[in-house]
């Protein structure tokens, strides 16, 4: 775990190598992933604001090679450097883009619609390894934890999509077979 929600801001991360899941808890069991990142993406920025406390936490999916900025030199730096303040703003502005999307998706979508979103997103984000499969590992339980719905649910509806052969399995790996046919499947439910 690279921080918890409700801890104070140390500063950020920026992914060198590896995934990381940046998710939120409710209860004792439940968890909602916000995003996933990969190499070339920040995380702990959530944090940076009038609250200073971390409001999602990011767990490593495998090993991870970090770059962390202590907050302090980070908030310096962007005072005298303007062209990382400018990445950086835009970078923000594509993440609470695409977070607005994902939470209208998980109001107005229907399940499947928004598996078949997720699974396009994770290709787009990850492509895919020598054998085809997106290039991450992801549990039926994280699916369900991106997607906003429960294990049975998640599982349920990857065995459609299996058996409609759109996509396979092997092990925690996901190959979408059909890209045009999820596109129609998250088309139709958005």
């Amino acid at each position: 775990m690279l921080f918890r929600e409700g801890e104070p801001v140390n500063g950020i991360y920026f992914v060198n190598a590896g995934k990381v899941k940046v998710h939120k808890h409710w209860g004792e069991e439940k968890e909602l992933i916000v995003r996933f990142a990969k190499e070339g993406d920040i995380v702990g920025h959530r944090g940076v604001g009038s609250e200073m406390v971390y409001p999602v936490s990011a767990t490593a999916l495998e090993t991870v090679d970090l770059c962390f900025i202590d907050l302090a030199f980070f908030q310096a730096t962007l005072k005298v450097n303007h062209e990382l303040l400018h990445a950086l703003m835009m970078f923000y502005a594509s993440e609470l883009q695409e977070s607005e999307k994902n939470m209208r998706n998980l109001v107005h979508m229907p399940v499947k619609g928004r598996i078949a979103h997720a699974l396009l997103a994770l290709l787009k984000k990850f492509g895919t390894n020598e054998e085809g499969y997106i290039n991450m590992t992801l549990s039926r339980q994280d699916l369900a934890s991106y997607t906003g719905t429960t294990y049975e649910t998640a599982f349920r509806i990857m065995s459609e999509l299996i058996q409609e052969d759109i996509i396979a399995i092997s092990g925690k790996y996901i190959a979408v077979k059909d890209p045009a046919r999820l596109e129609i499947l998250e088309a139709e439910a958005g």
